[in-house]
């Protein structure tokens, strides 16, 4: 059996974190190991913890340190850790603005238990999950804002890890895109870090973005 996914609460209104709380608890592969009512609260809770939350559930507008200003510091001290925003803004400033500081998914306020659920297993399997609102807003934004930056050099990059690189923006795992090229998911991973390091992005949803903004691939669900 697979270790519980750690997962930690961040949202000021104490009422709907509970509320959350207790749906999540109701989950056997998911373990709430932390709450915070804001961001300041968690960077405290991050250090004090010797065990680290795989994924945190951001709300934006929070006192003291709201979720955009805490995903950029976590994005740096603890880049393994996945972001998760779950808000009441659905414009497509707010939306695009916390995929660029490193939001690896985003949700409204109004999404339905099962969709959360399902957001925090596929962030959890695959690295970061778009659903078709969030996909629409990042590429009309990602591709608007392209023709203002100019196209990027993308001739570094091989034919295998170009492929690769369509197939994670079908949201693929590892696994099945070692299936579907009959490789072996360590040379994936591989032909995966080769990709970070030559995009210069730091996570998966870095090179999602990369991909759209060259017009190497453009997003299914």
């Amino acid at each position: 059996m697979s270790p519980a996914i750690k997962v930690a609460l961040v949202d000021d209104e104490v009422l709907f974190r509970k509320g959350i709380a207790f749906l999540l608890q109701r989950e056997d592969n998911i373990e709430i190991i932390f709450e915070a009512s804001n961001g300041e609260e968690l960077l405290f809770s991050l250090e004090d913890n010797e065990v680290k939350p795989d994924i945190i559930i951001m709300d934006l507008k929070m006192p003291i340190l709201n979720g955009v200003e805490a995903t950029k510091i976590i994005r740096k001290s603890f880049p393994d850790i996945k972001i998760i925003a779950l808000t009441s803004y659905d414009t497509k400033s707010f939306i695009a603005n916390m995929i660029q500081v490193g939001a690896v998914a985003y949700l409204i306020k109004n999404t339905t238990p099962k969709d959360l659920i399902h957001t925090i297993n596929e962030v959890a399997k695959k690295g970061f999950y778009y659903n078709e609102n969030v996909l629409k807003t990042i590429q009309e934004t990602i591709v608007s804002s392209k023709n203002s930056k100019g196209h990027l050099e993308t001739s570094f990059l091989s034919p295998r890890e170009v492929e690769i690189l369509q197939l994670i923006c079908q949201q693929k795992t590892t696994s099945e895109i070692a299936d579907h090229l009959f490789l072996s998911p360590r040379t994936v991973e591989g032909h995966r870090n080769n990709l970070l390091l030559k995009t210069e992005s730091r996570n998966i949803a870095g090179l999602v973005v990369y991909a759209i903004q060259n017009e190497i691939a453009f997003l299914t669900i």
